[in-house]
């Protein structure tokens, strides 16, 4: 999934570093870095493509959407009857001011772009051109025109953001920026004859070549960068990514106006100009932006092209992988050195005719998947998570750019290998004349749309053939130029100002589904993105021999910069002959599946959103609402002290005459006697509904409390006991003691780390330290089982370190700029303490109580 505005920015130089020191993989394979702060690929044959996919607001897709991928539908006008004057006024300030920096340097761009133009024009006449007046008229053509129109834009706007009150209109602003968007017409209708006629004096002319290469683009006024080098090429496509951003803009700042407000109807008018002027463009380009014609004289169109891990030689490996109308290729970037252009090097290909997909039963001969340890796939998210608040913080105080550079290189080489070795979900290829290929994926989503685009295209009438070498050079030489996908989908990717997602917990009640032909055993699954790519997060139960499944089941799902859900229906397969041996494959049928942006002011209230996602003819009707990380952080005391739940430890033990809260027994024991060897257990969510069944039939001390337990599903009473840890008043490993425990993990020498830790144990009151040695111990039982569970000690700290730790008062987290913060801060420590104590041979409440330790601590 390609971020708007990732083409065309200046190259940093990390990547450039990166290129020539870092390497991926026993096959040397690159990361693709380097080249996506590049416009669209040298020498371009095509046209550009103004980007529609679902990381743009679901109103500014031009082209509608495949039936089984389309985006629900959330108009702008629907929200802004509900804009709070005050909130609404701050947030139209916010994005304004946000657009306006960006208007800063997109004029800093067009004027660096214009600063070789007039000597050009005055070498023109003389005896020694370096280009005529013709070529310079070519490539510069409409650039002047344009900066005027957003000089005068932006000099217009900006006292208006400056002096900002609820009197501000600025709605005219937008609706004439907008109706000059017939420069911009003619700009695209010429920028393919600019890009080739730039390209041809570049080879034929060394001086522009060396003016081409590197335009001195300023930085902003605030910014202690002085200039950027950037090339004409990656300059001369910003106009074509400005509109996108342009009509993203007016989008937002639709959400945010009241409906009576003056600027709202002016808005509206620009909008739909510029929703307008996109789908006139992308209608001229498309069809000319895939094409590429073989020896032959035939055309080829891609179709499809993106990042997948394959398995090769038993080691992963990032490929590029693209599909044309008659053949699959899988192509990596080849090394080269600086200044020369980037090419594929192709390691194979089948054509359509001969691809077949293998079922699971037949696969043996294809590489078997090798999961990697979900521990150090945790420790790459943690040590990401606090890189990208070292990166915040350095920015926050103005840090040198060189040492924000180091750390986004650090950062990108996490988030590379986190890429490369998280994805488990085998994507089996299989060439009819030889040999079988084996990618993983983490989303069976993304697995179906490779393979519908596959299997759409096999049904016309395809022939065999073999690909001469010059044929091959020519097909694989066309990927670069042709290629939608430019960035590998990490977050260092990203630009500033783009969303850095959601961070907190979204609640999904999925209700049910219309539309099914006939009657079959259905069920939903939720996916959404983390860390660059999606992956699976809650699971409906199977409703059976139906056609109007009634789930209405709800899911807490945490989000980590997250900024899509998924939800796929399947048709359950109880046929055993068709279950492979290898855990990640997936047999069940798709029977749809439909992708939402999770746009924050949508899902960021306190009511439930209702919507419908439509999925090849099936809809599915769905809720959500979702809660900030900050605001999950909370815990809040219950005002009946009669129950268990949000009433401190202290008290139910006393009440129940207990060493140990009976709730937590009694969950522990039913884990024990039938999850312990449950895959995923305490991780995977389980049905929020039976979650607060259990929560109310405790609370009450309902006599039906052991029947119910034994009925209910495995994963709900492990929620159950987690939500207990999480709603106590204060934390189970106490407020007063928390910093301690955060400075103890700290500590370097083993022994004086021994003694603290200890220590800290023993200052405990004696309910809250009898409860967590008998949680601890259970854990260790739960990881004995990690062979068959694959929750291993680590996976289990992960899940419990921050609810047993979290402080109650995230007031006096003031100092952090962000809730993202305080989960990369936090809880990492939390984690590593729990870890400890899960690592620490076992602890006895007796011999703790007993010992004497000459190591104190001022607790």
């Amino acid at each position: 999934m390609e971020p708007l505005s990732h083409r065309g920015l200046p190259r940093l130089s990390w990547i450039d570093t990166l290129y020539s020191n870092f390497s991926y993989g026993a096959d040397d394979y690159d990361a693709e870095g380097n080249e996506e702060q590049k416009g669209p690929p040298e020498g371009s044959e095509t046209m550009p493509y103004i980007d529609e996919s679902p990381t743009m607001s679901p109103q500014l897709s031009a082209r509608s959407q495949s039936s089984g991928d389309r985006i629900s539908p959330t108009p702008p006008e629907g929200l802004a009857p509900g804009v709070e004057a005050g909130k609404g006024l701050e947030m139209r300030k916010l994005v304004l001011s946000g657009f306006l920096a960006s208007e800063e340097i997109y004029i800093n761009q067009l004027e660096a772009l214009l600063l070789p133009m007039k000597p050009l024009k005055a070498t023109a006449t003389t005896s020694q051109p370096v280009l005529t007046i013709q070529q310079i008229e070519t490539i510069f053509y409409k650039i002047q025109d344009i900066y005027e129109i957003h000089k005068e834009f932006y000099d217009n706007l900006c006292p208006k953001v400056q002096q900002w009150d609820s009197q501000v209109t600025m709605g005219h602003l937008f609706q004439k920026l907008a109706s000059q968007l017939g420069v911009y017409k003619a700009f695209v209708d010429n920028y393919k004859v600019a890009l080739e006629t730039a390209e041809k004096c570049s080879q034929s002319n060394n001086q522009f070549q060396k003016i081409s290469e590197e335009l001195k683009v300023k930085g902003p006024k605030d910014s202690k960068d002085s200039h950027t080098s950037v090339t004409m090429e990656a300059l001369l496509y910003k106009p074509i990514d400005r509109v996108t951003r342009s009509t993203l803009v007016l989008h937002d700042l639709l959400k945010h106006t009241p409906v009576d407000h003056p600027d709202y109807p002016l808005l509206q008018d620009a909008l739909r100009i510029s929703q307008n002027f996109l789908s006139s463009i992308n209608e001229d380009i498309d069809p000319r932006r895939t094409a590429v014609t073989t020896p032959k004289g035939e055309t080829r169109q891609l179709v499809k092209d993106g990042f997948l891990v394959e398995v090769s030689e038993s080691s992963r490996k990032l490929r590029h992988v693209f599909l044309f109308t008659d053949v699959l290729l899988c192509a990596k970037l080849k090394k080269t050195s600086a200044g020369k252009h980037q090419q594929y090097d192709c390691k194979w290909y089948i054509p359509l005719a001969d691809l077949v997909f293998p079922s699971p039963e037949e696969s043996e001969a294809s590489p078997q998947v090798h999961p990697f340890p979900d521990h150090e796939l945790e420790d790459m998210k943690m040590k990401i998570s606090a890189l990208k608040s070292e990166i915040q913080k350095e920015k926050a105080n103005k840090g040198q750019s060189r040492a924000i550079e180091r750390l986004k290189k650090k950062m990108f080489e996490n988030e590379f290998l986190l890429l490369l070795n998280s994805p488990s979900i085998p994507f089996r290829i299989h060439n009819r004349n030889g040999k079988s290929y084996l990618f993983l994926l983490s989303s069976d989503y993304e697995r179906s749309e490779w393979r519908e685009a596959i299997q759409k295209l096999q049904k016309k009438d395809l022939q065999a053939f073999v690909l001469s070498s010059v044929e091959l050079q020519v097909l694989t030489g066309s990927c670069f130029k042709l290629r939608t996908v430019h960035n590998i989908p990490v977050t260092s990717n990203k630009d500033d100002d783009e969303s850095p997602g959601l961070y907190g917990f979204l609640h999904v009640i999925v209700h049910s589904a219309k539309g099914f032909k006939q009657s079959a055993n259905l069920y939903c699954t939720l996916e959404v993105d983390s860390f660059g790519y999606f992956v699976s997060k809650a699971k409906t139960r199977v409703f059976r021999d139906t056609t109007e499944p009634k789930w209405d089941e709800e899911f807490e799902i945490e989000l980590e910069g997250s900024q899509s859900l998924r939800i796929l229906c399947y048709e359950k397969c109880y046929d055993k002959t068709k279950v492979n041996k290898d855990n990640n494959e997936i047999v069940d049928k798709i029977m749809g599946k439909g992708q939402i942006q999770l746009d924050p002011q949508t899902v960021e209230t306190k009511n439930w959103h209702t919507d419908v996602i439509e999925m090849n003819g099936i809809k599915v009707e769905f809720s959500m609402k979702f809660t900030s990380r900050d605001m999950s952080l909370k815990r809040t005391p219950s005002k009946k002290q009669t129950g268990v739940f949000g009433v401190k430890i202290s008290v139910v033990t006393k009440r129940e005459r207990s060493k140990v809260p009976y709730i937590v027994r009694q969950c522990v024991e039913e884990v024990e006697k039938r999850g312990i060897e449950e895959v995923g257990i305490y991780r995977i969510s389980g049905v929020a509904t039976d979650i607060q069944a259990l929560k109310a039939v405790f609370d009450a001390n309902n006599k039906d409390i052991l029947l119910m337990l034994s009925d209910m599903d495995i994963n709900a009473i492990a929620g159950t006991l987690k939500l207990y840890f999480r709603e106590l008043p204060e934390p189970l490993l106490t407020d007063r003691l928390y910093p301690a425990f955060m400075e103890g993990i700290a500590l370097s020498d083993p022994a004086a780390k021994e003694n603290c830790m200890m220590h800290l144990l023993r200052s405990l009151p004696d309910p809250n330290l009898i409860t967590f040695l008998f949680l601890l111990e259970h854990l260790k039982r739960v990881a004995e089982k990690e062979p068959i569970n694959k929750m291993s000690l680590h996976n289990l700290a992960t899940v419990f370190g921050p609810t047993l730790l979290r402080p109650s008062e995230v007031e006096s987290k003031a100092h952090l700029t962000s809730a993202a913060d305080i989960w990369s801060h936090d809880v990492m420590a939390q984690v590593q303490v729990l870890l400890y104590y899960l690592q620490h041979p076992p602890i006895s409440f007796a011999e703790l109580k007993r010992n004497t330790l000459y190591f104190s601590t001022d607790v």
